[in-house]
């Protein structure tokens, strides 16, 4: 019997070669993942507009200046619903807790939190997710399309967005830039 090593609390670093336009240059925060498939967040593709737009649209009243807050692209699954990836965790009404200091959460009551300053020290609010079924990660990792590493809260939260694919990589101490896209060519 083969062993699944599952990949939650991982990013998950698109090779230089991963044509697809979803996840080209992408790191994804891996989420959960068991027997069921994976759900994952898009880290590193800021939308153009903010939070502070997505609020308003939503109604709820901004009490703070959020006007930094970048708004993600989370993946190409359900990209009307909002997922926050946020450290701690915290009492929000839906949360997948990821690990005992971060979880994911999809409910109203987090971003009215951030909205009036009250919300968790560090935030990462996105529309949509990434989903794989059954096998399907699996499989694209053994194509290479993949490498998977061990997650980092400072790249996740603090990192300027455009470099967090080198920086995921580079706690492999992998450098991107030097890996072709072609398969089969170093």
């Amino acid at each position: 019997m083969i062993e699944t090593t599952y990949l939650s609390n991982q990013f998950l670093i698109a090779m230089p070669g991963l044509a697809d336009p979803n996840f080209h240059q992408t790191v994804t925060y891996i989420c959960e993942h068991d027997d069921n498939g994976a759900l994952g967040i898009i880290i590193n593709r800021p939308l153009r507009i903010k939070l502070e737009q997505l609020l308003e649209h939503l109604q709820i009243p901004i009490e703070t200046d959020i006007s930094g807050m970048a708004l993600y692209s989370g993946g190409p699954v359900q990209q009307e619903q909002g997922f926050v990836i946020h450290t701690p965790m915290g009492k929000w009404d839906s949360t997948l807790r990821v690990t005992d200091d971060i979880g994911i959460t999809t409910s109203r009551d987090i971003l009215q939190a951030i909205a009036r300053h009250e919300g968790p020290d560090k935030a990462l609010v996105a529309l949509g997710y990434a989903g794989w079924g059954p096998g399907q990660l699996e499989q694209e990792m053994a194509a290479n399309a993949w490498l998977s590493g061990p997650a980092d809260a400072s790249i996740l939260f603090d990192l300027d967005t455009e470099r967090r694919w080198s920086a995921a990589a580079a706690l492999l101490g992998v450098d991107l830039s030097l890996l072709s896209g072609d398969s089969g060519h170093a």
